[in-house]
């Protein structure tokens, strides 16, 4: 009896049959994944890492079609200030250390957030993710709550959602951030953390 590969042939063995692999990331999927990989190269950016006490540090890491990735590092105290990103999604990990998002919804026309993949799970209306490093309490998806980011943990996030993001520890905290489209603008909302307030037109990302 002739087997599937002696009837159809091995498609590997024709490799201009095959779809060709994606030179770009392009999906939530895929910048999680980017984020993931960083995470585990420890040597690729470890090096880079700069801490500024007076400002939060931030380096562009690289740019491709349609999106950008960023390297933060936040000292002790160090806040990002309520805001937005525009028409800009977006997905967050931390690489190392622990930091406290505070999700307050959107602007009207946003989807709010979501965790994903490794490294996230939550408690109240909406909340969805997978795996460890993130504990929250709120209404989740909606993109209300308080959620505490580990060492691993993912966050999604589409255009309009309003978020804050402080290390409320005793120690540095690295994480990486990928826009897509590249970010443009970061409107500052109200923030009630004394000291968090930023210039509306600040757009260093966060």
């Amino acid at each position: 009896m002739n087997s599937d590969l002696e009837i159809a042939g091995d498609p590997l063995a024709l490799p201009h049959l095959l779809p060709a692999p994606p030179a770009h990331p392009a999906t939530v999927a895929d910048f999680a994944g980017l984020i993931g990989a960083l995470a585990a190269d420890r040597a690729a950016w470890a090096p880079l890492v700069r801490y500024d006490p007076t400002l939060r540090w931030y380096h562009r890491l690289r740019t491709g079609p349609g999106y950008e990735m960023w390297l933060l590092s936040w000292l002790p105290g160090q806040g990002s200030g309520r805001h937005d990103h525009g028409r800009s999604s977006g997905v967050f990990g931390v690489l190392t250390g622990e930091l406290t998002e505070h999700g307050h919804g959107t602007t009207g026309d946003g989807r709010g957030a979501t965790d994903h993949g490794r490294g996230a799970t939550g408690h109240g209306r909406g909340a969805t993710g997978h795996g460890r490093g993130a504990t929250g309490h709120g209404r989740g998806a909606t993109g209300h709550g308080t959620r505490v980011l580990r060492t691993g943990a993912v966050r999604v996030f589409a255009p309009g959602y309003v978020h804050e993001v402080v290390n409320d520890g005793l120690e540095p905290v690295v994480s990486a951030h990928i826009y897509a489209p590249g970010l443009t603008e970061m409107p500052q909302h109200c923030s009630s953390r004394p000291g968090a307030a930023r210039h509306p037109a600040q757009k260093s990302p966060a």
